[in-house]
């Protein structure tokens, strides 16, 4: 072998070598702040828990709510929660993407105040994935994506747009931590038939709601926008829709096991994350 392929060998090995120091400080500098932003949702949960309320608040919701907190809690009201943790697998479509990649995600929700962080890895190809991470905290958010954790693809901090995009994403979700749904927190519902109640969160001088459709025996199986979603950006957000099902229980409450979420206009829904909850942990104060 002459010299010249030696010293070429050596280049290469050392440039791979790089490049693979480079990736894994950039992955350990993301994971570092998801596991920050992570750590102030449980500060923040455990700051403020969700309520416990009293027997009369309960009675005056809208009758479709009354049943899902029958359905959700059917031991009577449980002790107040501060953050709700789960672990998810499934399928996403990214923005622009018409493919589902496999997917798997993990979530930590404050049961009694508006914060959360989601955070998912999608392989894209082999030896290359995307990691993601979307966080509200404070009534502010933050979304990063980046390709093998080091190529950012999005990059965003908080707007008033954004942080009440985020606030909706909480909502939207809380049907995994429903505590966040009882009177005498940042949620007040709306009566607007026998299936139907609005939810209206409000947080930092902020407010968004959606619908919550509900199944004869209680079950909260839909939340939707009311207005049709902006397809052209970026990022999901929170999309307008998402489905519940397969409820089951745990530590005293009903929390459903299968969703999908989608952006919706014009009449039509785009799904772009199904799954199921693999782990779901309520965590007291």
């Amino acid at each position: 072998m002459s010299r010249l392929v030696r010293r070429a060998g050596v280049a290469l090995v050392a440039a791979f070598g790089l490049a693979a120091g480079i990736v894994a400080w950039n992955h350990q500098h993301m994971e570092t702040a998801i596991d920050t932003w992570r750590d102030r949702v449980a500060e923040a949960g455990a700051a403020t828990p969700s309520p416990v309320p009293q027997a009369a608040a309960l009675e005056a919701l809208p009758a479709p709510v009354r049943r899902y907190i029958a359905f959700a809690f059917p031991d009577g009201p449980v002790p107040a929660a501060a953050t709700v943790t789960m672990t998810m697998a499934g399928d996403f479509r990214r923005p622009g993407a018409t493919a589902f990649e496999p997917t798997t995600a993990r979530q930590i929700a404050a049961a009694g105040v508006p914060a959360l962080v989601f955070d998912a890895t999608t392989p894209l190809l082999p030896g290359v994935w995307a990691r993601v991470y979307d966080a509200y905290v404070d009534g502010s958010m933050a979304m990063n994506a980046r390709v093998l954790s080091t190529v950012s693809v999005v990059d965003l901090t908080g707007s008033p747009e954004l942080d009440r995009l985020s606030l909706r994403r909480w909502l939207i979700e809380s049907p995994l931590y429903p505590m966040a749904l009882l009177p005498g927190g940042p949620v007040r519902w709306e009566p607007l038939d026998d299936r139907h109640a609005r939810a209206v969160a409000t947080w930092r001088g902020m407010e968004t709601a959606l619908v919550a459709s509900f199944r004869e025996d209680g079950a909260l199986v839909a939340f939707r926008a009311e207005a049709d979603g902006d397809l052209t950006t970026p990022y999901h957000g929170s999309g307008e829709v998402a489905t519940r099902d397969d409820y089951r229980i745990v530590d005293g409450v009903r929390l459903p096991h299968a969703f999908t979420v989608a952006r919706a206009a014009g009449g039509e829904t785009y799904p772009f994350w199904r799954g199921r909850i693999t782990a779901i942990r309520v965590t007291r104060p």
